[in-house]
């Protein structure tokens, strides 16, 4: 997947903001924050959206919510609180078509957003 961003980074052609990084998962700093944190945990492995989550590795998904819990607890906002999200295609706002989750907080988060 030459052409995605998210690919390039785990790539190294592209040098994320890296909060945290294991063998399957990249966790790096949104360059477009939208709360005072804002960090993206990818698979490294290229997943065009949540709906191609692999069937067959049961684990990946246990991962991507282990490694949340992780960058929350490193950014410090475990306690307060944080909002995780997953946008998935065109109409819930989904730009790049690499799985990614988003690890918001720093602040209240209103709901419903938007």
């Amino acid at each position: 997947m030459t052409e995605c961003l998210f690919c390039k980074m785990v790539a190294g052609e592209i040098k994320p903001d890296v909060v945290l990084e294991t063998d399957r998962l990249l966790a790096f700093r949104d360059i477009r924050p939208q709360a005072p944190v804002h960090v993206l945990v990818i698979p490294k492995q290229h997943i065009p959206t949540l709906e191609d989550l692999p069937d067959d590795d049961p684990t990946l998904a246990a991962d991507l919510l282990r490694a949340v819990r992780q960058v929350a607890a490193a950014e410090r906002i475990s306690a307060t609180g944080y909002r995780t999200v997953i946008n998935c295609r065109a109409d819930s706002g989904q730009e790049i078509y690499h799985l990614h989750l988003h690890v918001l907080g720093g602040r209240h988060l209103k709901w419903p957003p938007g």
